[in-house]
């Protein structure tokens, strides 16, 4: 790979991140460590079973702060439940942080999992994946069209414009998250990556050849040369780990602390900006 495997830090916003002095001081470290990237996931109301209990940031509103402090790094939803937000909204929210982040923004989509969250939301299991498909397509709409207009089962609308539009043309890369087929088949369809968590070196293998086998059936070049390939490992890796996942063909690892509140996230920033950051 040209230009190497890049390394991204994935959960910025739980735990003591939620404290503003900490999420600037981390972010800053990341970015001065060499990290190519900052992930953040989304989730607004979790039950008490799933860590709703934990501090957590609103995704849109930390990588809008992420955006002010730092200046080089990228900066990912991995990823955006789309079906829980208003996508005329957030196509204007969205659009607005790639220009302020100066084209630094990447998008990644997930058509959520946790009822009780999506149901506080307004939004069942069962429409999640139609509402995920719509919504794109009319932010897509609103980022594109030089007359936008839109007529769905879940949103319309006409006579309506957002400008500016987004610094990244036609508009910051999609990525999708999810192992099932239906995601795999949005992320190699309508795609600029797809985004695999908790995936060992063999995992993520087996992953790459169910995408390349749909990228056969819709004809898109079987190597996946223009798919952008995230994988977040299930655990810490060393430099020949790393050097497994780039062999077969996975662009960015993402990685986070062995705790979900976050703690150990400056010994990882620190551990890996020494031992991996620049070394493939």
């Amino acid at each position: 790979m040209a230009d190497g495997l890049r390394f991204g830090l994935y959960g910025l916003l739980r735990g003591r991140g939620f404290e503003p002095d900490t999420l600037v001081r981390r972010a800053r470290l990341a970015e001065e460590a060499g990290f190519e990237s900052l992930w953040v996931g989304d989730h607004i109301a979790l039950p008490a079973d799933q860590d709703g209990e934990q501090p957590r940031l609103e995704v849109v509103v930390t990588v809008s702060h992420l955006a002010a402090v730092t200046t080089r790094v990228r900066l990912g939803f991995g990823v955006i439940v789309l079906p829980q937000r208003q996508p005329v909204l957030l196509a204007k929210q969205l659009s607005s942080i790639d220009i302020l982040s100066k084209g630094r923004l990447t998008v990644g989509i997930g058509v959520g999992y946790v009822e009780p969250e999506l149901r506080a939301l307004g939004v069942s299991l069962a429409d999640r994946g139609a509402r995920t498909d719509e919504y794109l397509a009319a932010m897509r709409t609103l980022w594109t069209e030089a007359a936008p207009s839109f007529e769905g089962r879940y949103v319309s609308f006409a006579g309506v414009f957002q400008r500016p539009r987004p610094l990244q043309r036609p508009h910051p890369p999609i990525v999708f998250g999810g192992h099932s087929a239906a995601a795999q088949r949005r992320a190699v369809t309508t795609g600029n990556g797809w985004y695999g968590v908790y995936l060992d070196v063999e995992q993520a293998a087996e992953a790459l050849a169910g995408l390349r086998k749909v990228a056969a059936e819709c004809d898109r070049p079987a190597h996946l040369g223009e798919l952008e390939i995230t994988i977040t490992p299930p655990g810490a890796i060393d430099l020949e780990t790393a050097r497994r996942y780039a062999d077969l063909g996975v662009h960015r690892l993402v990685l986070q602390p062995p705790s979900a509140d976050g703690s150990g996230m400056e010994e990882l920033i620190q551990t890996v900006g020494e031992t991996l950051v620049g070394r493939l």
